[in-house]
């Protein structure tokens, strides 16, 4: 009789393997306790850094922005200096349209088109240098020992300004700035005199001779000058004509600064051809006595001028021109 063979079942899930499967699991779960452990860490120094950065980005766009403001800021000003001075230049437009328009049938002989645009060009280079400063450019070099047009290599200066009431009562503040400015750009000269359009001396102790130039008597003329009220006709012929008979000399370079308003009396060509005569050349061609002269813009304001200012303004340009001299036309009082 055959034995039943008893065949024994193979265990799958024995002790042993548990083990290992117990053990698997186990380090996989070590593993997430420990990447939950770090990743906190890291993402708050990402946050740190980031919040860093964001925190620099935001002043940066705050310096950006005041920059961005205070250049708008000098732009708007810059247009309203330019837009101040268009609006000026249009009415100093205006003003020597209504002399153009004033001499029209007058039958004068003098160029008035020559004064308007002589004066346009002033306003215009005003402008042009107005423009140059608030672009920062630079400014024009001084050449051959000028400052504004003006040759400042003489040796000897003489002053005739016009003393009558516009000039007293409208211009003197300004007639004494631009006295001074003068002085200062002539620092050492060896004489200086002063007289008014009729001829007559500041200082009668000096009549005929020059004064000396020294640092107080500057600030005696300055002085002076404040409280000088001789008569005038307002006709800077007397002035001029005595001056150049009197100092007039062929050893030495002599300015003559002719400050007025207006020429209400006597003929532009007859002073013209009696300085000619008495202003002679050198041997290079130069006169011996350079005449520049300032125009004050008193009467602008006042109608039934025109005339008057039209005359100075074109016997001041022809003599100075014909002087080796320069002519300048103020624009306003202040």
């Amino acid at each position: 009789m055959k034995k039943r063979i008893q065949r024994q079942g193979i265990e799958v899930f024995s002790l042993s393997f548990l083990d290992v499967v117990s053990c698997g699991f186990g380090a996989i779960i070590l593993l997430l306790v420990i990447s939950k452990i770090a990743q906190p860490i890291v993402f708050e120094e990402t946050t740190t850094e980031l919040k860093k950065a964001l925190l620099e980005a935001k002043q940066e766009l705050l310096r950006t922005q005041e920059k961005i403001i205070s250049t708008n800021n000098k732009l708007t000003q810059s247009r309203q200096e330019i837009d101040h001075i268009n609006h000026k230049l249009t009415n100093d437009s205006l003003k020597l349209t209504k002399i153009s328009h004033a001499y029209e049938d007058s039958g004068n002989n003098l160029n008035v088109q020559l004064i308007i645009k002589e004066k346009l060009k002033q306003a215009r280079q005003e402008l042009t240098d107005e423009m140059r400063r608030l672009q920062n450019k630079t400014p024009v070099t001084n050449k051959q020992n000028t400052i504004g047009g003006i040759s400042v290599s003489s040796e000897y200066i003489i002053f005739i300004i016009d003393t009558s009431g516009s000039m007293k009562n409208f211009a003197w503040t300004m007639v004494r700035k631009k006295m001074k400015e003068i002085l200062q750009i002539h620092p050492n000269v060896k004489g200086i005199q002063v007289m008014n359009d009729m001829g007559d001396y500041m200082f009668s102790q000096y009549a005929g001779r020059w004064i000396p130039d020294t640092p107080a008597r500057r600030r005696a003329i300055l002085k002076q000058l404040s409280y000088w009220e001789p008569f005038s006709n307002s006709s800077p012929e007397e002035g001029i004509t005595k001056a150049i008979r009197r100092f007039y000399a062929n050893d030495k370079q002599i300015s003559l600064y002719i400050f007025g308003d207006d020429f209400s009396r006597g003929s532009i060509q007859s002073l013209l051809n009696t300085v000619q005569k008495l202003n002679k050349s050198n041997r290079s061609g130069e006169k011996r006595v350079r005449i520049n002269a300032v125009g004050f813009p008193v009467l602008f304001e006042h109608p039934g001028t025109e005339s008057n200012i039209a005359r100075f303004s074109a016997l001041m340009r022809k003599i100075t021109e014909d002087n080796n001299g320069s002519f300048v036309g103020l624009t306003h009082l202040k």
